[in-house]
């Protein structure tokens, strides 16, 4: 039997709902004004722990993520930023990073100098202490170099810190950075009347870093650990032995940490580094990074490359001459092996 026809009205359409509401988007992003300033002191799978009113009765430490309007932007030990959401601190709790404010310096590496990706260690330093023991390990110029060279191009000073001359006189090793003028201490382990072990010229490393942002760098095993634990009572970092066969200290700290220092300011300990490349340097700066050869450099014919091929390259004739303010060969040596590759890296040197 069919059924009979009727009238149809608005109640027998059926209308789909809008998902996306009714609410129109917009290109404004939240402004955050009610953000409250922390450091970054560690980074830890996705997760940035944070200090909050440093150096206050309401210092505290404060977990957060990363709020999606950041997108991939690095946050690295060292960084201001503002925080909005649970900045309690209680366990459990999570806020979220919503800006990171202006660097005044920012610290990078690659993997390898033929590699131009950077990889972000530091923010925000005011100095780059140089970890270098004297002996076991031995120490390395090309290294010392290398992070001079970061240094220069990050608009950090330098300190030289050598580590258990206890061992061998630092004298010789120095001498080939006296032309630049670099900075340095000199540490050494010794036992007191009463038998306990101290580190002697602590008290000049520790005149360098009060009241400024300080980063330990250095090969495993020189001693980076050693002196931090020094430095910040209840460190407590991790110290290891240098490897009898290889030569090379054994990996202790596993990430970047930046502590306060009981008289003021911040020090942050890195990984040992077996490695700095320095594949994100423009080759053009390079020269300006290796102090004692740029005004060597200004007697060279216009167009001179520095490299050992090129003609008439007044860097020979005067590191060979042992001229006021000259490094030597080794120092030349350095500068044209990281050119080198710097410029064969380069996709716009021509």
């Amino acid at each position: 039997m069919r059924r009979p026809l009727r009238d149809y009205d608005e109640s027998d359409v059926r209308i789909r709902p809008n998902r996306r509401g009714s609410r129109p988007r917009t290109k404004d992003r939240p402004r955050h004004e009610d953000a409250i300033t922390a450091r970054v002191i560690s980074v830890d799978r996705g997760r940035w722990r944070t200090i909050v009113d440093a150096g206050t009765e309401q210092e505290r430490a404060v977990t957060a993520m990363r709020a999606r309007e950041l997108g991939r932007s690095p946050i690295v030990p060292g960084d201001l930023v503002g925080l909005v959401g649970d900045t309690s601190g209680r366990d459990g709790s999570l806020a979220r990073i919503v800006r990171i404010a202006e660097r005044s310096s920012f610290l990078r590496r690659s993997a390898d100098d033929d590699d131009a990706t950077e990889r972000p260690l530091v923010a925000n330093v005011d100095l780059m202490v140089l970890v270098t023991a004297v002996a076991a390990p031995e120490p390395r110029g090309g290294m010392i170099d290398r992070c001079l060279v970061a240094a220069s191009v990050s608009g950090i000073e330098a300190l030289l810190a050598l580590t258990k001359t206890d061992l061998r006189d630092p004298e010789p090793f120095l001498s080939s950075y006296a032309p630049l003028g670099l900075e340095h201490v000199q540490t050494r382990r010794m036992i007191t009347a009463d038998g306990t072990e101290q580190i002697a010229g602590l008290d000049q490393l520790r005149e360098h870093l009060t009241g400024r942002v300080s980063v330990l760098i250095g090969h495993s095993g020189v001693g980076k650990s050693t002196l931090l634990n020094a430095l910040v009572p209840g460190a407590d970092r991790a110290t290891g032995q240098v490897n009898d066969v290889t030569g090379r200290g054994r990996h202790t700290s596993s990430s970047a940490l930046a502590m306060q220092l009981p008289g003021g300011g911040w020090v942050i300990d890195t990984p040992g580094v077996r490695s700095f490349g320095l594949g994100h340097v423009d080759p053009e700066d390079l020269l300006e990074a290796f102090a004692d050869l740029a005004p060597l450099a200004e007697q060279c014919p216009r167009g001179c490359t520095h490299l050992a091929d090129g003609p008439d390259c007044a860097l020979d004739e005067l590191v060979a001459a042992g001229e006021a303010g000259s490094a030597g060969s080794a120092r030349l040596e350095s500068y044209r092996r990281l050119a080198t590759v710097l410029r064969a890296n380069d996709p716009w040197d021509v």
